[in-house]
């Protein structure tokens, strides 16, 4: 999943951003990526919707997911019951992980199983991930930034190492968060 903002998408028109993103899901990340939280609700309501509709628009599709922008001082109950009753997300990830393969109940304040730089926490849990025998479902869910692989040399090698240990296996399914979320 890609959560955009409009400085990242800007330079695209509707056929070049549909092209880049195709077989991705397109998420809402704030217009402006301010701190919501200590917005009015008005505003709160204004950036995630702004945004949502230029994404639906460019997508061509119903955009309804969302990440919190500038990190853990946007997910709160309160911004996330806003969130809930005033925009049209359906779920909203924080970036507060938790290192469980638990499913959640609250998909408005949906904290990530890990990290994707965290890389021996990532690979760890992998493995365990790995070695679960449930008999309910789990979900490991990862989050980060693409431009950050940028900070380390060896950030890509590191990160498909945890790739090749946790893809291609016939007991998982593999999907965006509107396909395992909703």
């Amino acid at each position: 999943t890609f959560h955009l903002h409009n400085r990242s998408n800007a330079l695209l028109d509707e056929s070049e951003f549909r092209g880049v993103y195709s077989g991705h899901e397109v998420s809402c990340h704030g217009e402006k990526h301010v701190a919501i939280a200590n917005a009015s609700e008005v505003s709160r309501i204004s950036e995630i919707m702004n945004n949502r509709l230029l994404l639906e628009k460019k997508a061509g599709y119903p955009v309804v997911g969302m990440a919190y922008p500038c990190g853990g001082v946007n997910n709160d109950d309160r911004v996330a019951d806003i969130i809930k009753k005033h925009t049209g997300v359906k779920y909203s990830r924080t970036i507060t992980t938790n290192s469980s393969f638990d499913l959640q109940e609250n998909l408005y304040r949906f904290d990530p199983t890990a990290y994707h730089l965290d890389f021996e926490e990532l690979m760890a849990l992998g493995e365990a991930f790995l070695a679960l025998k449930p008999e309910t479902p789990k979900i490991f869910y990862v989050w980060g930034h693409s431009y950050e692989m940028d900070y380390g040399a060896d950030y890509w090698v590191k990160l498909e190492e945890f790739f090749k240990l946790i893809s291609n296996k016939d007991d998982i399914f593999y999907g965006t968060n509107k396909e395992v979320l909703l």
